[in-house]
This record gives C-alpha cells, sequence and structure tokens, in this order.
C-alpha cells in the first residue's frame, strides 16, 4: 500500500523538476541569452584546432597510491634502480 504512494511520490518529483528544468534552461523564464560558445560550433572546432595543435609530451607513467597518497614513479623490470 505504502509502496504505491513512494513509486507516485518519486514520479511526481522528477516530474517536477523536469517541468521546472525545462522552463528555467530552455525558455529563460529569469532572462538571459545562451552564450555564442554554447550556440554554434563554429567555437568548438576553432579550440579543437587550437589544441590538436600543441605538441604532447609527457614524462614517465605514475601510479597514485590513494590510501597513503603518495605518488611512485612505475619502472619497468629491465631498469635498474
Amino acid at each position: 500500500m505504502a509502496l504505491k504512494y513512494i513509486i507516485g511520490s518519486v514520479a511526481a518529483s522528477f516530474a517536477f523538476a523536469h517541468v521546472c528544468s525545462y522552463y528555467v534552461v530552455d525558455k529563460k523564464i529569469f532572462g538571459g541569452t545562451t552564450p555564442k560558445t554554447v550556440a554554434t560550433t563554429e567555437w568548438w572546432e576553432a579550440t579543437d584546432k587550437k589544441f590538436q595543435a600543441w605538441p604532447r609530451t609527457a614524462g614517465p607513467p605514475v601510479v597514485m597510491n590513494p590510501i597513503r597518497r603518495q605518488n611512485f614513479i612505475v619502472k619497468s623490470s629491465d631498469e635498474k634502480i
């Protein structure tokens, strides 16, 4: 019996959130405009072209131990320590 109220309440809250999101974000009831960088793909293409032009250099691979929060440099087995 209580399950139908819980499921109904959750569904209604999702529907209410969707309606609020639609009017605030898409219809812009509080004003404002969508930035040009989001509205057009020209900016995305120029930014992607710029990032692809940068040379990519990397150091040795690093493994992070999240428990001790220490970084250790990974060395292959054939390298001498």
